[in-house]
């Protein structure tokens, strides 16, 4: 098992790889100022400790419309391919990846979100994690 910071993968094929991803600074439920996409493959996440948020988002209206799931442990969480998506994260929190080798450097795209979205997609996260 990976205990260190951060994204890294832990067993790379033939095309597919899974990678652990532990708490990372820019993952916090106050931190989150980014979407990604992957326009040619899903991604799965498995949440194995802490308390983490999956976020998908729908670019396009004002406000930017979120769509957000306080992730259990152990199940199978798959984003689809184009789907815009992030993951709040408090310390304690580790993933499992499944994902494409490589989708990180050769198929992601990001979405910036400005200071509003950015407050309120925290909001939205405290409401749920308080729940």
């Amino acid at each position: 098992m990976y205990n260190g910071v951060g994204y890294n993968p832990v067993l790379i094929r033939e095309g597919w790889q899974v990678a652990i991803l532990n708490y990372l600074s820019g993952h916090g439920m106050n931190e989150i100022d980014k979407l990604e996409v992957h326009n040619k493959t899903d991604e799965v996440f498995i949440l194995l400790k802490g308390t983490a948020i999956l976020i998908a988002g729908k670019p396009g209206a004002e406000p930017l419309a979120y769509e957000l799931v306080k992730m259990e442990q152990g199940q199978i969480y798959n984003v689809p391919k184009g789907c815009w998506h992030n993951i709040a994260m408090d310390e304690e929190a580790g993933l499992i990846i499944v994902e494409n080798d490589n989708t990180h450097k050769n198929d992601v795209s990001y979405l910036p979100l400005h200071e509003a979205q950015q407050r309120e997609l925290a909001h939205r996260i405290k409401e749920l994690i308080t729940q």
